[in-house]
């Protein structure tokens, strides 16, 4: 069996690589070409062109570097259409992979398989009729979004979501953790302003008033911020001027990504950035308040095409609203300090949710990464051994 794979973000390597080990699992001989990272090339992928080369994001950036990503998404797609493969599946990068599967479905039968369902639930639902012209199959993270990718005419798998795999702090972790920032029994605060710069730079000077704010109302309360490494200067830069300076964790190695984890774990509420973080605070059961701002012309568009009433995914998954969230105009420190001391002071209706959203993003069962091998296997019509294999 012959497999083309496409990422081009470190989260799609840490999905196809998870989808490659289920595939090796159940089909001993499958052999995989196509674009990825580290994780998905110790699968066995024979990387076309580095990943970092279609590894860009915001609309500017993808303006200034259209051409060679035009060419980039032709490469690829030749290469698809020599191989032969009996399936190409494209993980999240829409704006790359799905333009490669349009091309390979203009110039051959090749089954195609997209690997992260589109936000069409809670935006531009038109995306969906779009894809399916050349898009046979979906794999879903979310276990809500397969009616919408139904409805549009292509086969939707709900797999589960990977945050259900993510590392767990043990107890003498996190206790190793408190003594090692000295935060003792004092309860603690994470800010989590995000990882791209043009985000943290917006949300950090509210996130400081509300950190100064909280101070005075609770100064038992630690406040840490993890950062994220690509931004990790531009919080060291502006929490120098905080008037309450929080403890910064700096994740440049293995070390200080268990630190991150261990952090998720020993906190008592978060402050978080609109994202998939709030799925983490949740694996890590930390009740959290959910704040996001953006600039007044997104603000705009995004407010009108808009079309749910919450952004949070743990609300969203878990059919509630308990996660308190302030967004665009209502992103402001005082109201977003007065949630946070009332989770911490009421975290039981956030924890029920958070358990459930884990529940049903598949935690205890079949890791999604071979749930999304064996629906690309059923895809293709292949039937599955009593011993496990094709």
């Amino acid at each position: 069996m012959k497999v083309f794979v496409v990422a081009g973000e470190a989260s799609g390597d840490k999905l196809g690589a998870a989808l490659m080990a289920g595939l090796k699992k159940h089909v001993p001989d499958v052999t995989f070409d196509g674009i990825g990272g580290d994780r998905m090339i110790e699968q066995g992928l024979k990387s076309l062109f580095p990943m970092d080369d279609i590894s860009i994001m915001g609309i500017t950036e993808i303006l200034s570097r259209y051409r060679h990503l035009k060419r980039r998404i032709t490469q690829t797609a030749d290469a698809v259409v020599a191989a032969q493969p009996d399936v190409l599946v494209t993980i999240d990068l829409p704006e790359f992979g799905l333009r490669v599967a349009k091309q390979v479905k203009q110039r051959s039968t090749i089954r195609t398989v997209h690997y992260v369902a589109p936000t069409v639930w809670a935006w531009r639902p038109g995306r969906a009729r779009k894809m399916a012209a050349h898009i046979d199959q979906v794999l879903a993270l979310l276990p809500f979004e397969p009616p919408y990718m139904e409805a549009a005419g292509m086969r939707c798998d709900f797999v589960g979501h990977p945050v259900v795999t993510d590392p767990v702090a043990s107890p003498d972790q996190v206790a190793a953790f408190k003594d090692q920032f000295g935060l003792k029994d004092r309860p603690l605060a994470l800010v989590l302003p995000g990882s791209r710069q043009s985000e943290v730079s917006r949300l950090l000077p509210v996130f400081a008033e509300v950190v100064r704010l909280l101070h005075d109302a609770r100064p038992d309360l630690d406040v840490m911020i993890p950062a994220a490494p690509n931004v990790a200067s531009v919080v060291e830069a502006a929490v120098a001027d905080w008037p309450v300076k929080p403890h910064v964790l700096y994740p440049v190695d293995d070390a200080g990504r268990s630190d991150k984890t261990a952090a998720f774990y020993a906190a008592d509420v978060a402050l978080a950035a609109s994202g998939t973080v709030s799925l983490e605070l949740a694996a890590a059961n930390t009740p959290m308040v959910v704040a996001y701002d953006m600039n007044w012309l997104s603000r705009q568009i995004i407010g009108r095409m808009l079309r749910v009433d919450t952004v949070t995914l743990v609300n969203l998954v878990s059919d509630t609203r308990v996660i308190p969230e302030f967004i665009g105009e209502n992103c402001r420190p005082a109201p977003i300090c007065n949630a946070m001391i009332d989770v911490l002071q009421n975290p039981d209706a956030q924890q029920q949710a958070m358990s459930l959203t884990m529940d049903r993003l598949g935690r205890g069962g079949q890791p999604p990464g071979e749930r999304a091998a064996l629906a690309v296997l059923q895809g293709l019509d292949e039937k599955i051994g009593s011993d496990g294999t094709v």
